[in-house]
């Protein structure tokens, strides 16, 4: 459907939900319990990304509320991300494109208010534990925070288990010996001492959790739960799958700071990378299930809503690729669960939906007052009402002048010089096809491009390695 014609039926549901929705008095606020994911894409089981995949516990809070099937991050980069939803504004609005800088040398985010900070203004506590933003920096927009989690124990060189070169974080393999030597199993164990506390004010409660980011280590037992590696079902792939790319989007992508799609298959160890990815994904399901369990025992579940997320998805060989960084499906799409108070359980909502619409949702429904800095997202308030609401496509920034635009059926690329792919999900959900050449294609495309920011914030300087070579920093506008 053209975007303009969803525009109509949008304006006028959300009115209609608007007008039902009951707002909280401040005297009786819900609290919010935010838990972020890092690098998890659809590999869970309510989300069918992989038969394999063992997340009981994030499945169980999808059947008490709304599962978005169709949820994008704004940037497949930790620190881009989360600066996005935690202060509502796109990276293209910010010139946060990467792992640096910090948020607030960002001339667009220096007086922001970020999501904790603006509900704490609201007569909430808010407190929080692990990697909300990135490396754990920006804690003080919480009043008290916990344990800031990270990647944990670590093996380097030599001693690594499977990939003994590279980025000194890409490994894969059981280790350390026990759960608690794991920094999410102590941001959990820390979240569950929380919701223990009797507390005068609403709360507003973050647990961050770091794995399955690299290295994808868990200890043995979360690997005995998952199939013997040879058993494992890896993605699908074609191999002429980058032919079609323009050469900008070929470079884009050229695999840094992961290893090459081709060294996995070569050296025999893309099942033991996807073997691993699912053990660690298991793992953290278990860190999940904790905190909703303490949650369920406080008395409070009832008047709380949860939100689950990760801060982007992660390519395991789809598309040649290992990582994120990129525009694709397997990169930019996410879980997004919504569940709590006036929320009908068990339902699933296909229209597309972003991360940037986590702050404007939030504040409608704790009924707060809208921040002075204009919010980019829309909120999901129609959507947890009825499922079928029409919701405008979401867009997704890789770095300075390249987008994607995702909408119920379709996704559109256009990189800084120009070029362009379009991929139709209902006939290619692998976006192996790209139809951006194709005559009959040219209205859709013209229709998705008005989707594009109209901004394009220069990117800002950052002394972030990124494992790229001082041409390609040239050549992709990147400033260090």
């Amino acid at each position: 459907m053209p975007i303009r014609l969803l525009l109509v039926p949008l304006f006028a549901l959300v009115f209609a939900v608007r007008s039902a929705w009951s707002q909280p008095d401040p005297g009786s606020r819900p609290d919010v319990l935010l838990i972020c994911i890092d690098d998890l894409n659809d590999w869970v089981g309510c989300l069918g990304g992989h038969p394999q995949a063992i997340t009981p516990n994030i499945d169980r809070l999808a059947k008490r509320g709304v599962l978005f099937t169709n949820a994008h991050c704004q940037s497949p980069v930790c620190l881009s991300s989360r600066a996005s939803f935690m202060s509502g504004k796109l990276p293209s609005s910010t010139g946060v494109y990467l792992l640096g800088p910090g948020l607030r040398e960002s001339p667009a985010l220096k007086d922001v208010k970020m999501l904790p900070q603006w509900f704490a203004e609201h007569g909430y506590e808010t407190t929080g534990t692990g990697k909300i933003y990135h490396g754990g920096g920006n804690q003080e927009t919480f009043q008290s925070y916990g344990p800031t989690g990270g990647a944990g124990p670590t093996l380097k060189g030599e001693d690594k288990i499977n990939y003994k070169q590279g980025h000194p974080l890409w490994d894969w393999g059981a280790y350390p010996a026990k759960d608690e030597q794991m920094p999410d199993y102590q941001c959990a164990a820390w979240a569950v001492e929380q919701f223990k506390k009797k507390r005068d004010k609403p709360l507003f409660i973050a647990v961050g959790f770091n794995r399955p980011h690299v290295p994808m280590y868990a200890p043995q037992k979360w690997f005995d739960m998952q199939v013997p590696v040879d058993e494992i079902i890896l993605p699908e792939v074609l191999e002429n799958d980058r032919d079609d790319l323009p050469d900008y989007g070929k470079r884009l992508t050229a695999g840094f700071p992961a290893p090459r799609h081709d060294w996995m298959v070569q050296n025999n160890q893309w099942k033991k990378a996807v073997q691993a990815y699912l053990a660690c994904i298991t793992f953290v399901d278990a860190q999940v299930g904790k905190v909703l369990d303490a949650l369920d025992e406080s008395g409070r579940a009832d008047s709380t809503i949860v939100i689950l997320l990760s801060d982007h998805g992660f390519h395991m060989g789809e598309k040649q690729r290992w990582a994120k960084r990129s525009l694709w499906e397997e990169s930019t799409k996410v879980p997004l669960i919504i569940a709590g108070p006036g929320i009908a359980p068990n339902r699933q909502c296909a229209q597309p939906a972003g991360l940037i619409d986590l702050y404007p949702t939030l504040v409608e429904m704790c009924g707060l007052k809208q921040p002075a800095h204009e919010l980019e997202g829309v909120s999901l308030v129609p959507q947890l009402a009825d499922v079928n609401a029409a919701h405008p496509p979401v867009v997704t920034t890789w770095w300075e002048g390249n987008h994607t635009v995702r909408s119920d059926r379709y996704r559109y690329i256009r990189y800084a010089d120009g070029s362009e792919e379009l991929y139709d999900h209902n006939t290619d959900p692998n976006e192996w096809h790209n139809l951006a050449q194709a005559e009959r294609q040219q209205l859709l495309i013209a229709e998705l491009r008005q989707a594009l920011p109209k901004v394009d914030h220069p990117a800002l300087p950052s002394n972030t390695a990124l494992g790229v070579s001082d041409e390609d920093r040239t050549f992709f506008k990147v400033n260090n």
